[in-house]
């Protein structure tokens, strides 16, 4: 019955939202002629010895589990019912004792919890998530060591060990997935300069165009001058024209003096 205690506290420390605590105690009886021994909390020698083992599990509110090994005949209404009663009083002994330990399951959930996350994606992005011959989704289950499956219907199930897996997980799919939103800000690298501006990577595979005009408040006679190819730097996306181009700004996230 330990483990139906220990496990219980393990589950309340891991953040897991139990409805209450929940212990057990292991009931034995000695049955010698007309004399009878109900024995609460017995040790493996009780119980190999003894005429009876019976555990009781459940928390303050009530029983949530039995099981009985029995090798005499059978039992009374009465001893059953002493059984039950001193079993009730272990069990709340033992609720009280691990109340001082932990009296409630912790407000979030442990970081070594395993987490499932599900999110929706559009069915057209799938392919996406998916990459050539698997190569995305699985580079993403490698690099966190998350276990991903993808429904037809753009259901995406992620299984990971802990939540730091998990999230990372959760952030490489939506990143790859995501739909560009005007007006947000996007953090990427420059892929490429151009005497007419830079093209930088928002979200993964898809890039916009940072019209030179739009690098910083001020004439800027080359692109070279404010950004490289390869620096990583915030923008805005101003505009997505009907065939899907985007027009960024970095400019309009810089203080005009």
């Amino acid at each position: 019955m330990a483990s139906v205690c220990g496990g219980s506290l393990a589950l309340m420390d891991a953040g897991v939202p139990m409805k209450a605590a929940c212990a057990g105690v292991a009931m034995g009886l000695i049955l010698e002629g007309d004399k009878i021994a109900v024995l609460t909390d017995i040790l493996g020698s009780e119980d190999a010895l003894g005429d009876m083992d019976f555990k009781v599990a459940g928390t303050e509110q009530g029983i949530t589990a039995i099981q009985m090994d029995i090798k005499i005949a059978g039992l009374t209404i009465e001893i059953m019912t002493d059984a039950l009663e001193k079993a009730r009083k272990g069990r709340l002994h033992i609720l009280k004792e691990m109340a001082k330990v932990l009296s409630a399951p912790r407000a979030e959930l442990s970081k070594y919890a395993p987490r499932i996350f599900t999110l929706q994606i559009k069915p057209d992005k799938i392919g996406d998530l998916i990459g050539p011959k698997g190569k995305t989704i699985r580079g993403i289950q490698e690099a966190t060591g998350a276990k991903i499956s993808v429904e037809d219907s753009g259901i995406v199930t992620i299984a990971a060990v802990g939540g730091e897996a998990g999230d990372r997980a959760k952030e490489m799919v939506m990143a790859i997935t995501a739909e560009p939103e005007v007006g947000k800000i996007y953090e990427g690298p420059v892929k490429s300069t151009t005497p007419f501006g830079a093209f930088v990577e928002i979200i993964p595979g898809v890039e916009g165009l940072l019209h030179i005009s739009e690098l910083q408040h001020g004439r800027v006679e080359k692109t070279e001058d404010v950004v490289k190819k390869g620096d990583i730097i915030k923008v805005k996306l101003l505009e997505v024209d009907d065939r899907g181009r985007m027009k960024l700004s970095r400019k309009a996230l810089i203080p005009k003096e």
